[in-house]
């Protein structure tokens, strides 16, 4: 597959801009973990070395990281909602936690309105994802 590949879909991450470096990064990873169990059609081959060591598969497409305001990231949270793409959250509250179950516990405290969002992925057709990432830019 060549560098100008352009893919149907996209893969982008949406960050709070006021997130600290260690949490942009943990904030993603957990974000796109679960992508590739729901739709493995976005995971490629393995991968093998020359000596034959073999590594995970991974996304097939590359994934775009932005960051917003608050503000930005609310309404493109609630514009993936409207729009029914399969979608991530991260919250404020997670940084707290120890563990999925703690984590799972803790977004469903909260009403979705109410969520303290620091991080939304969302997987969907390229247009779509345009209009849901609306206001947001590029992360350096």
């Amino acid at each position: 597959m060549s560098t100008s590949t352009r893919f149907d879909t996209k893969i982008a991450v949406l960050l709070r801009e006021d997130l600290e470096p260690w949490q942009r990064l943990n904030v993603t990873a957990f974000l796109v973990s679960g992508l590739g169990t729901q739709f493995p059609e976005v995971i490629g081959e393995a991968y093998e070395d020359a000596d034959g060591e073999r590594y995970l598969p991974m996304f097939r497409q590359p994934v775009l990281v932005f960051q917003s305001t608050k503000e930005v990231l609310k309404a493109a949270h609630a514009r993936a909602l409207s729009r029914a793409v399969p979608r991530a959250v991260f919250t404020g509250d997670l940084f707290a936690t120890g563990h999925d179950e703690a984590n799972r516990a803790a977004v469903r405290a909260v009403g979705t309105t109410d969520l303290d969002l620091v991080g939304l992925s969302v997987h969907g057709p390229r247009n779509t994802v345009d209009k849901i990432l609306k206001g947001a830019r590029m992360h350096p």
